[in-house]
């Protein structure tokens, strides 16, 4: 037998040292605190806030908008304190898609990896899109594809340095949609109270017409869906936490500060222009439909005596777009390679470079990038249309599969004996919080086009409620040929990763 002759010396093939090189095969631990902070931060601050907060307070007036924030607001919460449990418990990139598969089923682990790969993968071609209708603004010649190519390649080569790289370019890129929102709160307050932009509005803007409350609860719910979108990325820290220096320490501490600052962000904002713009100012609608020269931020900048606010806030929605981008390929190849290590993918994606950066994986998902931004030249309002109605069905559909996957760990962790005090961090609202979680989202999937299905607009509701569809599908079929079962849970997995483990990952 190999190995009991002492003058024979075992020399392992090179199939073997690829298959166990850690270099070849694991990621590394890059990511500190800041990173993470700015990484969830980043994820939720974008457009959403820059652009279609006008069509917001144009729909449901100050007061329905900030009622709207504030539910999806107390809904995202929840499911970060959920993911914030099982991410400092077992911090691997993977995240829920890991946690869907041990304390869920194995198809179910399945769906959800596809799923929010495909999710982001998708995203990543909609801020294609997005960088070429905004460097309209200064180059309106040049074709958009030219700036999608560029900045495709700009934002692939980041990521393909390190975990590092990547956190230190979505620090920077973040920093500069913080320190807008923060400039845009003080110049906002100051012009309330008459010390910038002329005399105070006062009150009047919340009390005129059917102010502060327009359209009654429906109007509230048809904007669940742009809160919700809005927020989306927030849940992006859990994919980190599989390269965090510290994911005990860090995970909960960031997705708990930073909760509360994307909710001033956001709600702040709502107030300042609820007070300084009226609700029936046609700009807010105009401004939703991509005119950057009318946004709320920009004519708020301008009447606080800003000259330059539209190519200002031209300049930070570029980075917003870009920082998306950048943080669409960074989870969606984490969680390429994750599903490929399991078993769910193709084993060249467990592959990764030096740096500790799954390559196979990254080029996949570019790739998928770019074919997105084909197709929207080809016909570019339908496939845009179609390309961010999927993107917002899937994040959803991550969500509700969060809330179900905390829900099972801890009645699993519990039953199985452990002690509560042996985590890393513990979900203050359970069990109430991922179960208000789960039906929030559901309501949210289930409306966030009803005027389709009273108007009988049917292929409306198709390019809004696709993905459900074939993410039950996806599930049925894999459960159906790997004759799949719920976990139960005297047998669900809720072993986690030791701090010695997490200092030899780095």
């Amino acid at each position: 037998m190999r190995g009991t002759n002492k003058e024979e010396k075992y020399v392992p093939t090179s199939e073997e040292k690829a298959a166990n090189s850690p270099e070849e095969t694991e990621l590394k631990r890059g990511l500190s605190a800041r990173h993470l902070q700015m990484i969830a931060i980043g994820g939720a601050i974008g457009t959403g806030l820059f652009v279609a907060s006008g069509k917001t307070i144009s729909t449901t007036g100050p007061g329905g908008a900030i009622v709207a924030y504030g539910l999806i607001g107390i809904m995202v919460l929840f499911l970060m304190q959920s993911l914030g449990e099982m991410a400092a418990h077992l911090p691997v990139p993977g995240s829920f898609q890991t946690y869907a598969t041990r304390y869920v089923s194995s198809s179910f682990g399945f769906t959800m990896g596809w799923n929010y790969w495909f999710n982001w993968a998708i995203t990543v071609a909609t801020e294609l899109v997005a960088v070429g209708e905004v460097m309209k603004y200064w180059l309106p010649e040049t074709p958009s594809w030219v700036w999608a190519g560029t900045f495709l390649v700009l934002l692939t080569g980041l990521n393909a340095l390190s975990a590092k790289a990547y956190g230190e370019g979505e620090f920077w890129l973040a920093t500069i949609k913080v320190v807008t929102v923060i400039v845009f709160l003080i110049a906002g307050i100051a012009m309330i109270f008459g010390i910038l932009g002329g005399a105070s509005p006062g009150v009047s803007n919340w009390t005129a017409g059917d102010a502060p409350f327009v359209g009654g609860p429906i109007a509230i719910f048809s904007i669940f869906m742009v809160a919700g979108f809005s927020f989306q990325g927030t849940e992006m820290i859990g994919v980190a936490a599989g390269e965090s220096k510290n994911p005990r320490r860090d995970v909960p501490r960031a997705l708990t500060s930073v909760f509360w600052r994307i909710m001033l962000f956001y709600i702040g904002a709502m107030v300042i222009i609820g007070f300084l713009i009226p609700y029936t100012d046609p700009n807010l609608l105009t401004a939703a439909e991509g005119d950057i020269n009318i946004s709320p931020f920009t004519l708020i900048f301008e009447r606080a005596g800003i000259s330059f606010a539209a190519a200002a806030m031209n300049a930070v929605i570029l980075t917003a777009v870009l920082s998306a981008g950048n943080s669409g390929l960074y989870v969606s190849a984490r969680m390429l390679f994750s599903l490929a290590q399991e078993g769910k993918a193709p084993k060249v994606f467990t592959k990764v470079n030096k740096g500790g950066v799954p390559m196979p994986a990254l080029m996949a998902t570019s790739a998928v990038g770019a074919i997105g931004f084909i197709a929207s030249i080809i016909s570019q309002e339908a496939a845009y249309l179609w390309l961010v109605n999927v993107s917002g069905l899937a994040g959803f559909i991550t969500w509700v599969g969060i809330a179900v996957a905390h829900y099972r760990f801890r009645r699993a962790y519990v039953r199985q004996g452990h002690s509560l005090n042996d985590l890393p961090y513990v979900a203050p609202f359970f069990p109430v919080g991922p179960i208000i979680a789960f039906i929030m989202c559901l309501l949210v999937i289930g409306g966030q086009n009803y005027e389709a299905i009273l108007e009988g607009n049917w292929a409306g509701v198709m390019s809004s409620y696709i993905g459900l569809p074939v993410f039950i599908a996806v599930w049925v079929i894999h459960a159906l040929v790997t004759r799949d079962r719920l976990i139960p849970l005297e047998k669900v997995d809720v072993g986690g990763i030791d701090s010695a483990t997490i200092k030899a990952q780095q």
